[in-house]
């Protein structure tokens, strides 16, 4: 029966005094007063009836689900063709445009020579060689209206960063090839381009970041062929050193007489292989430099999102950008590729993985910024518009909506008001009226939280037992796994707290006023968010606008046809395409998340449980999506059908997981993802307060860098397993491991096989060269190594004793986390002796000594790298792993 037609005695019966205009009255649309006042008593417990809405007012459960699913199904469909979609045009090759044909061949060549870590002849050498020969090319069939400056920089230098807890980094004669095209006449200004040609160990660096540096040899090639002139220079740095946490863009901007030109400049990165590339960072402040992206580039794909998550820190990864803000104070948009970050950093991101098209778009949109920023008046006199931030996101692909914060303050607090007319109409109506509305309101309120947090409550439990049963990252290789099990689960329990709260709560209140009461309730939740994250600043507050201001439009717009007619299809098609706009886009967002953080989910190391982290997030996107979705819970005839699929899903799901079934891992050529281990050949050596040695062993130091450690690898190579966990040595930095970088708070987990001792051709040597005290009562320690092209230093002060000063970073020490010091060295080809010193103030002398230090020496290229027993167990692990190997030393020293 439709609400519009009830009978006048079932209205009575329904909701008792409710006033009739007659006695002969014809049934009459109900009207919202008496709706509410059947309500009198729904928060206050009285005598009710339990008959509900007519059987012909409510939704069908099958029907409306279904729909639901569909809808969504149909949304998610169409952000997937969106992304799918990496240029609007053709395959290019006209003359002054970008031809990823020839970027692409560059690319080739550079991964062609192999992993290309710093100090290798292959970064050093054969990398160089080949960019300097291809610049020449460019250079002979230049335009005569400009002119190219061609510049091998090898710094040396020192700085300290807060990345990874805290370290100081320390290069000795590393390389940066440095291009200077500008016109003929020369320019004072300059923007500058960014790639990094190195890469990790063992990886060939197609995306990260061979792909950039072929991009950027592109773009120089047409813009030096280019009958344009330029009216300010642009600088192309190809760094070789950006694996070494940031050094070469440090050495440049921090010595490099060109660096005092540059002013604003774009940085390609990446953090997945291929796709469309992300402005993920802008500014600092600095709003002119997002209008010139939204202006020039050609295929947009930005986000103030991905700019406010990346910087808060919660992604454990850094780039340049961070070097040239923090040191040369100058504004920049970082870019980078985020899909497939399965293989980042693996011997699988290779060249051929690269579409072209991916290649093009990146090309397009880099040539085009270069080009607006190169003949822009706006960069000569840039620290005009440096003040203020951008609100800026692209819509699908097609275009950047960008407008100033201060702008969307206003916009969020518009929303804000609008959203407060409307709630405060009811809530301030005479009580005769509302009845018991607000108080109906509030009830709802706290029955949405509560199965918030019960929804979350509930896949946290899952999440705990799966990791405590060793099953964690069984969704790592098969994403939907994750959506049956903890997705199912969470929507389940929101519908089943609501459910309990219609049946024995609002026993007899009608769907349809329900259905309105709920609607506010996630009207006013959004509207909160949109207050908090507008107070705080946070440019991202723009999403809850979205999601305030298109319910709110949608509701006031089919308000009236609900009223007469109830939730009938029409209803429903203009409620869901009203909702088209926020759902679309946080689907095109909630993908991008996952996109993300999936892949660094199996790389976040051995303590954080990844499937509390992914559950946690996937409960948060649940909470969002069924939101405006929940009064369909009051408005529907029953929801058992719904409840029992979910619960089936969500069990199966389980008992598969449980059982196993999921294996976390892939080797498929098409779509790998491999499990990351580390494998160190280490001989360690610790010497007494005398310098005698006191102990001295050998073995294979191995670390996996998920949460399921080696569980999945003993079956393979059984003397993995854990009788040979690594023991911290607890008077030693770093318990007395060769830690690459100071990530062992992430990593706790260790396994230490025991092994024969390496002997590298060319050893690392530690030597004091002076122990002297200075007129302010401190120690100064003066040391000297040499090694190989990367080295680890750490230092651990005893009790008594504090670390002053050093010759290292700006002068004053920076812990790591856990109290210890950091540092990282490396250098290039050649270099000289590392000569170093350290201040200690002894407050209380000790026994023991007053500061125990330690050197690891890493052979991550050339034969020193490999040994015996090391490829021996290398070539044991399974084709679904990716065992990352080198050989190291470590020596500890107590003075």
């Amino acid at each position: 029966m439709e609400w519009g037609s009830e009978s006048a005695a079932v209205r009575r019966h329904r909701v008792g005094g409710e006033r009739r205009d007659g006695p002969g009255a014809t049934p009459q649309p109900e009207r919202e007063a008496p709706a509410q006042d059947s309500l009198a008593d729904s928060c206050g417990g009285g005598a009710r009836t339990r008959k509900r809405s007519g059987a012909g007012s409510a939704l069908s459960e099958a029907p409306a689900a279904l729909g639901l699913a569909l809808y969504l199904l149909a949304l998610r469909t169409l952000v997937q063709l969106s992304l799918q979609q990496l240029v609007l045009r053709g395959a290019p090759g006209h003359r002054g445009e970008f031809d990823a044909g020839q970027a692409r061949d560059y690319l080739e060549h550079i991964t062609a020579i192999g992993p290309r870590t710093t100090g290798s002849p292959e970064n050093e050498i054969l990398t160089v060689h080949y960019l300097l020969e291809q610049i020449k090319l460019i250079e002979v069939q230049s335009s005569s209206l400009h002119k190219i400056s061609v510049d091998v920089q090898r710094p040396t230098g020192s700085f300290s960063i807060d990345f990874l807890g805290g370290f100081t980094s320390y290069y000795d004669n590393i390389t940066n090839v440095v291009v200077k095209l500008e016109p003929r006449d020369g320019a004072q200004h300059a923007v500058l381009a960014n790639c990094h040609f190195d890469s990790v160990a063992n990886s060939p660096g197609a995306s990260d970041d061979a792909v950039s540096c072929s991009v950027m040899l592109e773009v120089l090639r047409v813009l030096s062929t280019s009958s344009e002139a330029l009216h300010h220079a642009v600088i192309f740095l190809f760094n070789g050193a950006e694996e070494n946490v940031l050094q070469a863009s440090h050495g440049f901007i921090t010595q490099h007489p060109w660096a005092s030109l540059i002013r604003a400049f774009i940085n390609l990165e990446a953090a997945g292989v291929g796709g469309k590339e992300l402005v993920f960072q802008t500014g600092p402040e600095n709003p002119w430099l997002v209008q010139a992206y939204v202006s020039a580039a050609k295929h947009p794909f930005a986000s103030v999102v991905a700019q406010e998550v990346f910087q808060s820190g919660i992604i454990p990864s850094d780039t340049d950008f961070r070097i040239y803000r923090d040191f040369g104070n100058i504004p920049g948009i970082d870019l980078a590729f985020i899909e497939n970050g399965y293989i980042y950093h693996t011997k699988y991101d290779t060249a051929d993985r690269i579409l072209t098209d991916s290649i093009q778009r990146a090309g397009d949109n880099i040539l085009a910024v270069l080009k607006y920023l190169a003949t822009s008046d706006m960069l000569a006199t840039s620290s005009k518009y440096r003040h203020g931030n951008m609100v800026f996101f692209d819509v699908f692909g097609l275009f950047v909506i960008a407008y100033p914060s201060r702008v969307g303050s206003i916009i969020n607090y518009m929303v804000v008001m609008a959203v407060v007319l409307y709630l405060g109409k009811k809530f301030l109506q005479p009580k005769h009226k509302t009845a018991n509305y607000t108080k109906d309101f509030f009830c709802g309120l706290g029955i949405t939280l509560i199965s918030w947090f019960t929804s979350l409550v509930t896949v946290l439990i899952i999440a705990v037992f799966i990791s405590l049963i060793g099953q964690s990252l069984s969704w790592y290789n098969h994403f939907y796994v994750s959506v049956c099990l903890y997705g199912t689960a969470a929507v389940a329990k929101i519908i089943f707290i609501h459910t309990l709260a219609k049946r024995f709560y609002f026993v007899n209140a009608s769907g349809q006023y329900l259905g309105e009461v709920f609607f506010d309730v996630s009207l006013f939740v959004h509207c909160g968010f949109l207050i908090a994250l507008t107070y705080r600043g946070l440019c991202s507050a723009f999403i809850s606008a979205v999601w305030v201001a298109f319910p709110l439009l949608t509701k006031l717009c089919v308000h009236k046809g609900f009223k007469q007619h109830g939730a009938q299809g029409k209803f429903i098609a203009f409620y869901l395409l009203g909702m088209f706009i926020p759902y679309l886009y946080a689907l095109y967002l909630i993908w991008a998340v996952f996109e993300m953080f999936t892949p660094i989910l199996g790389r976040s190391g051995s303590e954080i449980p990844p499937d509390v982290v992914l559950a946690s997030i996937l409960a948060g996107c649940t909470m969002i999506l069924s939101s405006y979705f929940i009064n369909f819970i009051y408005l529907a005839k029953s929801t058992k059908k719904t409840m029992l699929t979910l619960t089936l899903v969500c069990s199966v799901t389980f008992l598969l997981v449980c059982s196993g079934t999921f294996f976390p891992y892939s080797s498929n050529p098409a779509s790998p993802k491999p499990k990351r281990v580390f494998l160190q050949h280490v001989t360690r050596t610790f010497h007494d307060l005398d310098g005698n040695i006191v102990k001295r062993d050998s073995g294979i130091w191995i670390n996996g860098f998920d949460y399921t450690g080696m569980s999945h690898i003993t079956s393979h190579i059984p003397e993995i397993n854990d009788t040979i966990r690594a023991h911290c040595e607890e008077s030693a930095p770093l318990c007395g491991f060769p830690w690459y970088l100071p990530v062992h708070f992430l990593i706790r987990k260790n396994w230490y096989l025991p092994a024969a001792d390496v002997s590298p051709r060319d050893p690392a040597h530690f030597r004091l060269v002076s122990k002297e005290r200075t007129p302010w009562d401190s120690v100064k320690l003066t040391f000297e190594a040499t090694g190989p092209s990367h080295m680890s230093f750490y230092v651990r002060t005893h009790k008594g004793s504090t670390l002053s000063q050093w010759s290292l970073g700006n002068g004053t020490p920076v812990t790591s986390k856990g109290g210890d010091y950091f540092v990282f060295y490396s250098h290039g080809l050649q270099a000289s002796a590392w000569q170093f010193w350290i201040e200690v103030q002894v407050l209380e002398e000790q026994p023991e000594g007053m500061v125990t230090v330690a050197i690891a020496a890493h052979y991550l290229s050339g034969e020193d790298k490999r040994s015996s027993q090391l490829d021996a167990l290398r070539d044991k692990f399974p084709d679904w792993t990716f065992p990352s190997a080198w050989v190291c030393t470590y020596d500890l020293f107590v003075f």
